[in-house]
C-alpha cells in the first residue's frame, strides 16, 4: 500500500469511528425557557421569631412560597441560566412574651444570571447540574403593630430596596413526553452587597422607624439600653428554595 493510499485508508476509518461519537452529541445551541412554583425557606437573620424582630436581631420571617422564570442557553455542555424569582415570607406572633401582636410580611422579587455545568452519567436518565449566580434582588412588604410597646398600632409600609446577592444550585434534570423537568435546590445571599440603614422619618425620632425601611446595616446610632436606636450590628438575609421547573425547548 502505497504512502498516499494508506493516508486515506487512515482518514477514512478514523471518520468511521468517529461519526456514531459525534452523532451522540448534543446540538451545539439549545434554548429553554419554563415556570415552576417551590417551597422557599429563610436563613441567617432573615429567619427567627417576631419577638428577634422587635428587638432588632433578626427579621423575624418564616418558610413561604416561590415562583420561579427560567431560561437555559446551552452551548456544547456549558449553560447560561437567567431566573427571575418572586418569593413571599411572613410570620406572625408576640412582641414580648405574652404582649402585642406582629404580623409581618417580606416580598423578594430577584432577577439572576449566571453559568451551570451539567454532569453526564452514562446509562443514568437523570442530567445532575450545578451552578452559580449573581441576583439583583428587590425587597418590599409592610408589618402590622397591634398593643405593641413603644410603637403605634397599624399596618405600615415597608420602603422599597435593592440589594445585590449571589447563590448557588444544584439539581437534577430528566426528559417526559417531549418536556424537561427541573427539580433543583438553591441557597441564595440575598443581601451580600449595599447593606444600609436608613431613617425613613428624620424629623420623627421614634422606634418606629427602625421598622420601615430594610436596615441590614447597623444604625450609626445605636446606643445601648436604647428605645429607638436599637440595631447593634449588620445582617445577613438568606434563603433556601426547593423548586420544580417544567422547561419547553425552544431548540
Amino acid at each position: 500500500m502505497n504512502k498516499i493510499n494508506r493516508t486515506t485508508y487512515i482518514f477514512i476509518t478514523a471518520l468511521l469511528m468517529l461519526t456514531p461519537m459525534y452523532a451522540q452529541i448534543p446540538s451545539p445551541i439549545t434554548l429553554q425557557i419554563g415556570g415552576g412554583i417551590g417551597s422557599v425557606s429563610p436563613r441567617g437573620d432573615f429567619s427567627g421569631t417576631t419577638m428577634e424582630y422587635y428587638s432588632g436581631t433578626t427579621y423575624g420571617q418564616s418558610g413561604g412560597i416561590n415562583y420561579q422564570g427560567k431560561a437555559r442557553l446551552g452551548i456544547l455542555g456549558f449553560n447560561i441560566v437567567g431566573e427571575i424569582d418572586y418569593a413571599s415570607f411572613s410570620n406572625s406572633g408576640n412582641s414580648e412574651p405574652g404582649k402585642g401582636s406582629i404580623d409581618i410580611s417580606q416580598k423578594v422579587f430577584s432577577m439572576k444570571v449566571g453559568p451551570e455545568f451539567k454532569l453526564n452519567f452514562p446509562l443514568i436518565p437523570l442530567t445532575p447540574y450545578v451552578g452559580a449566580n449573581l441576583s439583583l434582588n428587590r425587597f418590599s412588604g409592610d408589618v402590622t403593630f397591634q398593643g405593641v410597646s413603644k410603637v403605634p398600632s397599624g399596618n405600615f409600609p415597608i420602603k422599597t430596596e435593592s440589594r445585590v446577592g449571589f447563590g448557588f444550585s444544584g439539581g437534577v434534570i430528566f426528559n417526559f413526553a417531549g418536556l424537561s423537568f427541573d427539580v433543583g435546590v438553591q441557597y441564595n445571599m440575598l443581601n451580600a452587597f449595599g447593606k444600609s440603614w436608613e431613617d425613613v422619618n428624620p424629623t420623627q425620632d421614634q422606634r418606629l422607624d427602625s421598622y420601615l425601611a430594610l436596615n441590614d446595616d447597623k444604625d450609626p446610632l445605636y446606643s445601648a439600653g436604647s428605645d429607638k436606636h436599637f440595631i447593634n450590628n449588620s445582617r445577613s438575609l438568606n434563603s433556601f428554595a426547593i423548586t420544580a421547573t417544567v422547561m419547553f425547548g425552544l431548540f
